[in-house]
């Protein structure tokens, strides 16, 4: 794949209740203020088939390789009729989610194992991932607690257990060691000033590399 120069693909990882969500809207107005042209997207969905598939996965039981694969499904959809063609054309692409999730919650959470996630991986992205990656992490009872408190009707992900959770995190933490410089890890127990601060340097240092100007 060709892309040029200036494209950036982004993603925001971390446990249901990390609170990432929060800053999405603060980085889409950073970013377009420096004049960069953005894609903002989420996983899974992203694409019309990506939301109707979202819908399944969040709300219908089903069978751990079904769900593996609907949401590579959804990610195909998406990196063919999205992604793919907007880092072709030099644009950012910020993502909520995208594959480290599914190495956390299928591969981890679920206990599927990386294996079968990498092979999809493989042959859904041909070797093209994210450029940066920025990990929200908090510890489970932060993340559960959060959940509890913010989410008036809980999702079949949202409402596993302790266990799964744990899983979950140690497999994005697995990610992390594997690719550490793609990783940035934001300890996200703190205040939003605090995480802000953080995301605004590594935007900085993503906008110098690409030639784009500092917004004040």
């Amino acid at each position: 794949m060709t892309t040029t120069l200036s494209a950036c693909f982004i993603t925001l990882e971390g446990l249901d209740g990390a609170g990432k969500s929060t800053h999405i809207p603060w980085i889409e107005d950073k970013l377009r203020r420096a004049g960069v042209d953005l894609l903002s997207t989420r996983e899974p969905g992203g694409t019309p088939l990506g939301e109707t598939l979202r819908d399944l996965l969040l709300h219908r039981p089903m069978d751990l390789r079904t769900e593996t694969l609907l949401m590579f499904a959804a990610r195909n959809e998406h990196w063919r009729t999205r992604i793919q063609p907007a880092l072709e054309a030099g644009r950012w692409v910020l993502c909520d989610r995208y594959t480290d999730a599914s190495f956390a919650y299928q591969g981890g959470g679920r206990s599927l194992g990386a294996g079968p996630v990498r092979i999809l991986e493989e042959w859904v992205q041909q070797g093209r991932g994210p450029d940066c990656t920025v990990l929200f992490d908090v510890p489970l009872e932060t993340a559960r607690e959060r959940l509890l408190r913010g989410r008036a009707h809980a999702d079949r992900f949202e409402r596993e257990d302790a266990a799964f959770f744990e899983r979950t995190r140690q497999a994005y933490h697995a990610r992390v060691a594997a690719e550490p410089d793609r990783f940035h890890v934001i300890d996200a127990r703190r205040s939003v000033d605090a995480i802000r601060a953080e995301l605004e340097g590594i935007l900085d240092a993503l906008l110098r590399a690409r030639g784009f100007r500092i917004p004040a």
